[in-house]
């Protein structure tokens, strides 16, 4: 890409889009083709097409996609197949037809079968069965996926993948019901700090940012209790056994810019950090980081998901890059960021 190239973000208010948005600015890019949803359903063909055609974009990161932890996953799987192969088929086509010279795919680590050898390597992809508890949000990427490769070999289109471990940082979704683990940890001790130090103010200010469904007329305590939240404890789901990898947003979108550049093939490609933690490990170092000083307690009749997730990225560390940002860091950064969104500093 060269500093003038038409460029692009589906999804440029989310977690992924944003971020990718701030890397290109930081990097001196200018030229962007940006749309939200409501100036562009990235579900409705005839829109797509339109867009595509009137605004002929050079480089395309695909990014929107609906998202979420296994809760979400488990209630809405008809959604997450259909939202996500929709937006992919829509944009990955009008990519092909208007002539876009690249298109980056955000695929998922969910693509790997359950029982993957650890780390998990590019190659692992459908040697076997997929994660039950996410597995339509898995077929779509895989979906996606083939059909970048597809296009690829017919119609000599360069449009890569890559696959991206789990991700946090600013912009996340924090909604206790749709969430992944790491933004969901955050709020659940934030809100559990708050009410005991009995600043309810402070909780229904959060509340009405982040859960448009609560009903405030009922009272705070049990609103929060039916997500686990008390002051003297947080439950969470799991054993807390399970092992992840968690990547900042913020590196993963320097990973992109950085492939977008560097990187032309259409084999699938990891962007992870190469370490994992335990989820309760993860749970005691958001605890600190917050400051809650009640108890953890584990709802064992909860799923835990796969026993482990962990990316081989030494393809990508071959290529010249490697993550920049410690998880310490970076779950400080983004409490930070939650807290001034939230408005309660």
């Amino acid at each position: 890409m060269d500093k003038l190239s038409k460029i692009y973000i589906a999804g440029h208010r989310g977690l992924v889009g944003s971020a990718t948005l701030r890397s290109l600015k930081k990097e001196g890019y200018s030229n962007f083709l940006l749309k939200t949803h409501k100036e562009l359903d990235l579900q409705v063909q005839r829109n797509v097409e339109n867009f595509f055609k009137k605004g002929k974009p050079d480089y395309v990161f695909l990014a929107a996609a609906r998202v979420g932890g296994i809760l979400a996953n488990n209630t809405y799987p008809a959604d997450f197949i259909y939202n996500n192969l929709v937006i992919q088929v829509n944009v990955i086509h009008a990519a092909y037809k208007y002539g876009v010279k690249k298109l980056l795919f955000l695929g998922s680590s969910c693509i790997y079968p359950k029982y993957a050898p650890q780390p998990m390597k590019e190659e692992y992809l459908l040697t076997g069965l997929l994660e039950p508890t996410n597995e339509p949000y898995a077929v779509a990427k895989i979906a996606g996926i083939k059909m970048c490769q597809s296009y690829n070999r017919q119609y000599r289109t360069n449009f890569i993948s890559v696959m991206p471990t789990n991700l946090y940082g600013p912009y996340d979704n924090f909604d206790l019901e749709n969430s992944h683990v790491l933004p969901a940890l955050i709020r659940k001790f934030h809100l559990a700090r708050l009410l005991k130090d009995k600043r309810y103010e402070e909780i229904k200010r959060d509340v009405e940012r982040f859960s448009e469904g609560f009903n405030l007329s009922l009272d705070l305590n049990l609103i929060l209790e039916k997500s686990g939240i008390t002051s003297e404890y947080v439950k969470l789901w799991g054993s807390g056994t399970p092992r992840r990898e968690f990547l900042h947003v913020d590196d993963l979108a320097d990973a992109c810019v950085f492939l977008m550049n560097h990187y032309d093939s259409g084999e699938i490609i990891n962007i992870g950090t190469g370490r994992d933690v335990t989820i309760k490990e993860l749970a005691e170092l958001i605890k600190e980081i917050v400051g809650f000083d009640g108890e953890i307690v584990w709802d064992k009749t909860k799923p835990d998901g796969m026993v482990r997730k962990l990316l081989d990225i030494s393809k990508l560390k071959s290529l010249g890059w490697t993550p920049k940002i410690s998880l310490r860091d970076g779950i400080k950064q983004t409490y930070e960021w939650y807290v001034k969104f939230s408005g309660n500093l």
